[in-house]
């Protein structure tokens, strides 16, 4: 199993993908870690902990947060970003995880990587957690702001498979992400996607709405990219305000310090529950070969956990059961192959 990781994406890159690398290598020796980026500082942060199974590829071309995805990645064909990608498109790594700029990776992955067949536009999906500890897949989160119906039954599909062999739920239950429960909620394209979801063969359960989701009302929530991002980011927002304010009142005099004392343990097991870092990355499904989008504010421990999860795509052959996946969704519809829709704008 072969990953390679963009050391030169993210907020905290390279020193946070470099020690996330090395916890990474250290617990997993069967898997063998390319890391791509400025090879004199990766190596001087590694400090001598890099093992036998990681390597190192050298470029100083970086692809910024703030440009241009498409014309970024066609103008620096030698950024530690495109050179991942292309690993995995010529078959010498399987999975690329990077935490840069997310466009830049969705556009590597359809120009670079390409498309599973059937395939118009991937979709970002993140795992959210759940007050029950099951968590749920959000589909998608930021890869396609204006998603078709057609899109999204594409989604359905895909997040199918992929939940049923990640988190082991025989029957995925999928829902619609919309303003009410009632059939007859929703825009156009919430409306079409309810009838096609019908349809399918997949384990529908109708419309949901937000508040739900967090109560695990399902194991797979689909909706486009636009209304995905914006309730991936509140969740995260509240996530992090919340337990700030309960750190804030067990620390604001010794009483309460007393009490933090007797509750922490407790605390701090369900600050682990619902910490981004925990949960990993992000996959594009619907590239043709594993593509990861770590979280840009990733520490070493979501690092670790994104590369864990990396690991966890090849070994569980995803790549494979998305495909089938896929299959069987085209041969019930048959979806019109644009060439890369709206991400050549």
């Amino acid at each position: 199993m072969t990953i390679v990781v963009d050391a030169m994406g993210g907020d905290y890159a390279p020193v946070a993908p470099v020690e996330g690398i090395c916890e990474a290598a250290a617990a997993f020796s069967d898997t063998r870690f390319i890391v791509v980026g400025d090879e004199q500082r990766i190596v001087e942060l590694a400090k001598g902990r890099f093992p036998a199974n990681v390597t190192v590829r050298h470029t100083d071309v970086v692809i910024a947060g703030e440009e241009e995805p498409v014309r970024a990645v066609r103008r620096k064909p030698n950024s530690s970003l495109v050179m991942a990608a292309q690993m995995v498109a010529n078959g010498e790594a399987d999975v690329m995880v990077s935490a840069g700029n997310t466009g830049a990776i969705m556009a590597a992955g359809m120009l670079v990587i390409g498309r599973l067949p059937g395939v118009e536009r991937p979709a970002l999906a993140p795992i959210l957690p759940t007050f029950d500890g099951k968590g749920v897949l959000l589909l998608d989160a930021g890869a396609t702001m204006d998603a078709s119906a057609e899109n999204l039954l594409t989604y359905a599909y895909m997040a199918d498979a992929y939940v049923k062999h990640v988190l082991d739920i025989e029957n995925p239950r999928i829902g619609l992400l919309n303003v009410g429960t009632e059939d007859s909620k929703g825009n156009a394209v919430v409306k079409q996607t309810f009838t096609l979801l019908s349809q399918s063969q997949l384990h529908f359960i109708g419309n949901v709405e937000a508040r739900e989701m967090m109560a695990g009302c399902a194991d797979v929530v689909v909706c486009d990219g636009f209304v995905g991002n914006v309730v991936l980011k509140l969740a995260e927002g509240i996530g992090i305000g919340l337990f700030s304010g309960i750190r804030e009142a067990l620390t604001s005099n010794l009483t309460s310090r007393l009490g933090a004392m007797l509750v922490g343990g407790r605390l701090r097991s369900l600050r682990n529950r619902y910490d981004w870092a925990e949960h990993g990355g992000a996959p594009f499904l619907g590239v043709n070969g594993g593509c990861i989008k770590a979280h840009g504010s990733s520490n070493p421990r979501a690092w670790f956990m994104a590369l864990s999860q990396a690991r966890k795509f090849i070994a569980n052959d995803l790549l494979s059961k998305l495909s089938t996946a896929m299959e069987e969704r085209n041969a019930r519809i048959s979806v019109p192959d644009h060439q890369y829709g709206d991400v050549e704008r």
